[in-house]
């Protein structure tokens, strides 16, 4: 026994010298010493020794298992090492090389005017609202005194989901949920952005989804005046103090009366140029008082109380402020167009 133990000494340190592979080094620690090892093999036949023979063979096994432990212990030692230097060399960094510039991130021009145009407000004592994109029939129409089959809706092509959902056409929803919210009680002083929805064909001047503000004051005497210096204010801050506005009769359903309102033109002064086509003057949104109807579906009494209410595309407001020429520009994703305006 003692010679098949020197032999598997022999054998087991030649094959484990020339080992140039963790993977081999393994497969043969475990041929040699594992639980069924050749090893293991050898020292189960010492039941058949005698006593005296026993300690001998003992040592003379630890001796081999110590030397092919101390083989095996050398190599993945020497294996960790060349891992870690092969690790070391792939990872290095060269301290002296320029660092890479970061790049710095900006504002979208819609997020940058939406941001502005609330903190106008805000500064006036308005809160932002906001309510769901996806309206029933009631909200976006018929409390707005757009009752089934009023001809005006034919002015908004909506993306109906069911018979009575859709997808907004327009914030004013908001307005009716917050004055049904408020119970009655006074004063309302809101605005209301958000995403909006049209079947519109898509070109320079027109999107099916574009950006909306709208606002809304009720309280007790409140008057066409109210509005008009609220706008002034607004439009002085937007595009400049010297900004005057001009107010023309329309057609809103919701409101009575009606206007168009214009502000004069900030890149020429009124003298006109091609921005304001020659005319001095830039149509950029739509208000009026609140219609009495809209009042009493938010729980208001007419008779007791007044409001009006405004509206404002973001996008034709970006448009005029920047010069951009193309609303498309606002969706296309295209890097040249957003970096623009990281300094804006």
């Amino acid at each position: 026994m003692k010679e098949k133990l020197e032999a598997l000494k022999v054998e087991a340190l030649a094959k484990l010298q020339e080992v140039m592979d963790p993977q081999v080094l393994n497969d043969l620690r475990v041929k040699y010493l594992g639980k069924k090892g050749e090893l293991t093999e050898v020292l189960r036949g010492m039941g058949g020794l005698s006593a005296e023979e026993r300690p001998v063979i003992g040592q003379v096994a630890n001796q081999v298992r110590s030397a092919i432990e101390e083989i095996i212990g050398a190599k993945q030692e020497a294996f960790q090492q060349q891992e870690t230097q092969q690790r070391l060399q792939a990872e290095k960094v060269d301290v002296t090389l320029p660092g890479r510039r970061l790049q710095q991130g900006g504002i979208h021009p819609l997020s940058r005017v939406v941001q502005e145009i609330e903190d106008i407000f805000i500064g006036m004592g308005y809160r932002v609202a906001e309510g769901p994109e996806v309206e029933t029939d009631y909200y976006n129409f018929e409390a707005l005194n757009l009752p089934k089959n009023h001809p005006a809706r034919d002015m908004q092509d909506s993306f109906y989901l069911t018979d009575d959902l859709l997808m907004r056409t327009q914030t004013s929803p908001v307005q009716i949920r917050t004055m049904q919210a408020m119970n009655g009680e006074v004063p309302v002083k809101i605005i209301c952005p958000g995403k909006v929805f049209r079947r519109d064909d898509d070109d320079a001047t027109h999107s099916f989804q574009f950006h909306q503000i709208e606002g809304l004051v009720i309280g007790s005497n409140i008057r066409m005046s109210d509005l008009k210096g609220t706008l002034q204010q607004f439009v002085q801050e937007m595009f400049g103090p010297n900004t005057d506005i001009r107010l023309r009769p329309s057609f809103f359903p919701f409101t009575e009366p009606s206007v168009e309102v214009d502000v004069s033109c900030f890149k020429c002064g009124g003298d006109g140029c091609r921005l304001c086509k020659q005319s001095g003057w830039l149509e950029i949104l739509g208000a009026g008082m609140v219609h009495p109807n809209v009042l009493k579906m938010g729980g208001y009494d007419p008779a007791k109380y007044s409001g009006f209410a405004f509206g404002m595309g973001v996008e034709r407001i970006a448009m005029l402020k920047y010069g951009i020429d193309d609303i498309r520009h606002f969706y296309n994703n295209d890097m040249s167009f957003v970096k623009q305006f990281k300094g804006v």
